[in-house]
């Protein structure tokens, strides 16, 4: 009898030291609400280890804030080690908890079921997945920025939706961000432009590119937001 005690003991104990597996969240989440008459969209991000929150005025277009960083799920809760905070200079957030749950297929968020954030449907496509800024082209053995260096630049693809972020890790210094869907095919990439945050009057452009993707490099080619010829190298991240 004593030997079962001590063994149910030990499950016990190592119960507790295996951590609880949460719900597996990947995917793009979006959400609404109206605030004083005016449309907000709220935007998830959930890659396997990565995500992000972006929040925007959709008419009249107005880019609000965003925020991102590694993240853990346990069983109801989320954890994110912040690389980025739009609104750091404010609120000197590095860190978010949130409790998390689920009403029918909408995720909520501490309780607040007034704002559910509703799953979009899978869209896989060709360069899915986060990248880093690398260099302008053509590579000629330039050094690359990469993700050694503070200063970032970072662009997320997923179920046809994009964000790029500018960013510095140490000081969370915010540089800016823009976003909206994507179409990526036969090396083809289309933008279509819904928050912007250095200038509002760019939303509802689209715009076309060329890409070419080279081991764990995609080389990016066409014109940028202002019209001028562009040639970028994004590296795949590996976390």
């Amino acid at each position: 009898m004593k030997k079962i005690a001590l063994l149910a003991q030990l499950g016990f104990f190592i119960c507790l030291l295996i951590p609880v597996q949460g719900q597996d969240l990947t995917g793009v989440y979006m959400a609404t609400e109206e605030v004083d008459g005016e449309k907000i969209t709220h935007e998830l991000k959930f890659g396997e280890t990565y995500s992000m929150h972006t929040v925007y005025h959709s008419d009249p277009p107005k880019f609000i804030k965003t925020l991102g960083g590694f993240h853990t799920v346990t069983a109801d809760s989320l954890f994110v080690d912040l690389e980025f905070n739009s609104d750091y200079a404010k609120d000197s957030v590095a860190t978010k908890r949130l409790a998390y749950s689920f009403d029918g297929k909408s995720l909520v968020f501490n309780g607040n079921t007034e704002r559910t954030y509703v799953q979009m449907d899978s869209n896989e496509q060709d360069l899915d997945g986060a990248w880093m800024f690398g260099t302008r082209g053509p590579d000629t053995g330039q050094e690359r920025r990469g993700d050694s260096r503070n200063r970032k630049t970072l662009k997320f693809l997923m179920d046809g939706r994009f964000q790029w972020i500018a960013y510095t890790t140490e000081s969370f210094k915010f540089s800016g961000t823009g976003g909206g869907s994507f179409v990526s095919k036969n090396g083809k990439y289309i933008e279509q432009i819904e928050f912007f945050s250095r200038d509002d009057s760019r939303v509802g452009a689209s715009l076309d590119f060329m890409y070419e993707v080279d081991g764990n490099d995609w080389h990016h080619k066409g014109k940028n937001s202002r019209g001028e010829p562009m040639y970028e190298i994004w590296m795949r991240r590996e976390r």
